[in-house]
This record gives C-alpha cells, sequence and structure tokens, in this order.
C-alpha cells in the first residue's frame, strides 16, 4: 500500500503521526472539505521528506500520477567533477490519487546491486508504458566508467522492476526520456554534458579526452532515436537534436544561458512539440518548440528561474485536466546540491503557446 508521509518532516511517519502532522497549526495545509476529506496543498512545497529525491519524472497511469525520481543519499561526500557526489544506487516510485493528496511511497523498485551491466551513479530515469507492460530506464556507469542507459520491466507502474542484464545497445550518456506520440512510435532523448559524458562521444566513440566545442562553435544538442517495438533497443540511428535561435542560428557553446546542458524532456501541447532543458551552470530550465520529435527546436524561453541547489532536472505532465511542472530543488538540507527533494507547480500556455516563467 505505500506509506503516507508529511510534507515537512524529515522522519517517516506512521498514518497517524501523518494526520497528527498535517492538521499542525505549523504547516496549515489541510482543507477540510464538506465531504471530510483531508485535502493538503502540495504546490511547491517539498513532496516527499523522508528520503531525499530528485530528478522527478511524472506519468499517468491508470488514472493515477506516477513519479519516478532518482534517490539521493544522505552523505557529505566532496563533490568532483565527474559528479562522484551524487552516487545513487536504488529507486523509489511514487504517486498521487489528486493534486491535492500526499504521494504514496511504493519502495524500492530497483537497486544497483540488480543490474548485472552497471556498477555506480545510478541517475536521473524515466519510464513508459506499451504491450502491456511498463518499461523504467535509467542510466548509470558500467564496469567500465562509462555511462550507459538500461531499461527494466514490470507488470505494474509501481514496480518492482526487472533489469534486462545489459544495457541498451550503442546507448550512452545520462537522462533518458521516452516520448511516446500519437502515432504510436516511440523516441528516446537522452544526454548530458561534463559529468554525464556526452562531450567525449563526438567521434561516434568514446573519448576520454573529448571536450566541448568552443565557445563559437555550435553547442552539443541531446540525442534522439525511435526505440524498437519491444522498447529494449535502437530501431533506428542515434542523432543530434539541433536548438536554434530565432533566426535560425544553432545555440553557440559559450552561450551558457540558453545552450543544452542535460535533462531533456519532451513533450508535445495544442500540435507542437516542447523540448525542455537544463541550462546547467546558469540553472535555468529552458524549452523550445519545434514541428517534429527529432527537431529542429527553436528557443523559445525558459520554463524555471534557477532553484536552491546547482542542479536542475524536471518533467512536463498533464493530469486531471491542468498541466504541471515536477522539479527539484535543495531546500531540504539548506542547499546541499547532492540532497535534493522534488516539488511540483503548475505549469500555463499562454494563448501563443509560449510557457509562462515559473518562479520556484
Amino acid at each position: 500500500m505505500g506509506i503516507f508521509f508529511t510534507l515537512l518532516a524529515i522522519c517517516a511517519c506512521t498514518p497517524s503521526q501523518v494526520e497528527t502532522s498535517l492538521t499542525s497549526p505549523l504547516t496549515k495545509m489541510v482543507i477540510q472539505n464538506a465531504s471530510g476529506t483531508r485535502e493538503v496543498d502540495i504546490m511547491k512545497k517539498p513532496l516527499i521528506t523522508h528520503i531525499y529525491t530528485a530528478d522527478p519524472s511524472a506519468h499517468v497511469f491508470e488514472g493515477r500520477l506516477y513519479i519516478y525520481p532518482s534517490h539521493d543519499l544522505d552523505h557529505d561526500n566532496p563533490p568532483t567533477p565527474d559528479g562522484d557526489q551524487y552516487d545513487m544506487v536504488d529507486y523509489h516510485v511514487f504517486s498521487l490519487e489528486n493534486m491535492h493528496s500526499p504521494p504514496v511511497d511504493h519502495g524500492q523498485v530497483l537497486h544497483l546491486a540488480d543490474v548485472p551491466w552497471a556498477k555506480k551513479q545510478m541517475w536521473a530515469p524515466d519510464a513508459a508504458f506499451k504491450n502491456g507492460t511498463y518499461y523504467f530506464y535509467f542510466p548509470a556507469r558500467d564496469h567500465a566508467g562509462i555511462f550507459r542507459i538500461g531499461a527494466a520491466t514490470s507488470i505494474s507502474p509501481a514496480g518492482p522492476f526487472t533489469p534486462q542484464p545489459e544495457f541498451i545497445p550503442g546507448s550512452f550518456s545520462i537522462d533518458p526520456c521516452v516520448f511516446i506520440d500519437e502515432d504510436g512510435k516511440v523516441y528516446m532523448v537522452f544526454g548530458g554534458l561534463w559529468g554525464g559524458q556526452l562531450e567525449k562521444w563526438q567521434k561516434g566513440y568514446f573519448d576520454p579526452a573529448g571536450v566541448e566545442p568552443g565557445d563559437t562553435e555550435p553547442a552539443l544538442g541531446p540525442r534522439v532515436a525511435k526505440l524498437s517495438s519491444d522498447m529494449l533497443s535502437f530501431a533506428s540511428p542515434i542523432e543530434e537534436i539541433s536548438i536554434t535561435a530565432e533566426d535560425g542560428q544553432p545555440l553557440l557553446a559559450g552561450d551558457h544561458a540558453r545552450r543544452f546542458f542535460e535533462a531533456a524532456w519532451l513533450h508535445k501541447y495544442n500540435g507542437a512539440y516542447y523540448l525542455s532543458y537544463s541550462t546547467g551552470d546558469t540553472h535555468f530550465i529552458a524549452y523550445a518548440t519545434g514541428q517534429k520529435p527529432t527537431g529542429p527546436f527553436v528557443f523559445r524561453g525558459y520554463v524555471l528561474n534557477p532553484v536552491v541547489g546547482w542542479t536542475t532536472h524536471h518533467s512536463i505532465v498533464e493530469f486531471q485536466g491542468k498541466w504541471y511542472l515536477f522539479y527539484h530543488d535543495s531546500s531540504l538540507s539548506g542547499g546541499v546540491s547532492n540532497k535534493r527533494n522534488v516539488k511540483v507547480a503548475e505549469l500555463v500556455y499562454n494563448a501563443d503557446g509560449s510557457i509562462q516563467t515559473i518562479e520556484p
């Protein structure tokens, strides 16, 4: 059944403790409606507080909203250029009945020890449903220290997930996002710079000496490929997605306020494709729009301004008639970048299809 937990307490709580906490004068989050049903204001507040979570991938399955985040460990290991402080080893799944209910923790659904090819760093995942099966996609370093993307399956959106014995052939880098279009075609968008190693794949193979392009050269874009009918391999060559300015010129590598860094997310609204992503060291969630899921995409602006903490990562989902941005910050840990917490905010489109920038 999972565990209900408070929005502000760091420790796990029993249902009776939850009731006490949620009705305390300190939180002021409870609204008693006419039927006596408890409703909770969860907007822009830490959704999950008994463990640290980040990189939320949100999907609607079987009428519920499911969140597939990464799971930050509670330690103070020093940061490294390769992001070794983000040394996650497992995943939990959470779900909400509606946007006024606290999330349910369905427990650990996959652990590093269960994945033969993976050595460490289980970073931002995603999930999808097809063929009567739920698919869970996740990056991790293999035993050679190279990031790959793995797949796992389940009969339930809440897991547990059984991993494939090998990573997806030809996969590399991090942050898989799986998008199923209206015509049934399935695409995986992925990639991330620096710790995510994308710049080391410019020659078509892993080059440990690979570096980003110069500031006046086109920035590296995320990668995209179609998935096969069984959802477990690539069915097309991997392509680079082009992100341009409004004049059609590619965004440059030195344009850190707009160029792609990591955390690509693809969704569709009113017939247009939206590619959103993190700008990395400038800490925005930016977005661009296009007419095909493979691009090109034209930069349009920002979905989310910088949050507390270094990283920013998100997903966008429609649920019960409204659109929502799921994201993370480090407010729960007082700003420790590798101890993050998931949040949610309502997302609003303007008449021209642009997105109103959210203040975290």
